[in-house]
């Protein structure tokens, strides 16, 4: 060969080394570390999303714990039925402490919920508006459920200082141990 043509052949070398090199190496790689930066990018985005979705579910975590707080908070306030009497002398305390006269208690059938049990009661008294009006405050202050449903107020006389009152007290309880049927 001659000088001249190894002259040519080392220029063509030396171009197409850096060629190839850029054809069969760098341009591979570059695609290669792209797809990997799309993936981690990908990924990075998911990472977020999932961080997202935890700090939900610490959240709802959190409010369930609440929730299960005030559901027994309310739970304590439920009476089991032997502490449904002391209920009722309680009630017919606060009545007599009122001013009221001695009420008469007749029981109604109980009423079945879900985990709790509905018990009403008919009470019957007698007194003047004002007294009625303390009665009825102290036993809002009660630490059990209750609600008045039923309520009556009728004049026994015309100056309107006294009169017959009828109401029907909801005790809110639950049963001891497994819930039992409501009863008659």
């Amino acid at each position: 060969m001659n000088d001249r043509n190894r002259k040519i052949i080392l220029i063509a070398v030396l171009l197409g080394l850096p060629l190839a090199s850029f054809l069969l190496v760098f341009k591979p790689q570059r695609a290669s570390i792209e797809r990997a930066k799309g993936e981690i990018s990908a990924k990075r985005a998911e990472l977020e999303r999932l961080r997202e979705e935890t700090a939900k579910n610490e959240d709802l975590e959190r409010a369930n714990v609440a929730i299960e707080r005030r559901v027994d908070r309310i739970e304590e306030r439920l009476p089991n039925r032997r502490e449904l009497d002391d209920v009722v002398r309680r009630v017919s305390t606060l009545a007599v402490a009122a001013g009221l006269n001695p009420p008469e208690v007749k029981t109604r059938r109980t009423l079945a919920a879900a985990d709790y049990r509905e018990q009403p009661l008919e009470f019957t008294t007698s007194g003047n508006f004002e007294e009625f009006a303390g009665f009825l405050l102290q036993l809002e202050a009660l630490p059990r459920l209750t609600r008045i449903t039923d309520f009556e107020l009728k004049r026994e006389r015309d100056d309107g200082r006294d009169l017959s009152i009828t109401f029907t007290l909801s005790v809110y309880f639950q049963e001891s141990g497994a819930v039992a049927s409501a009863e008659g």
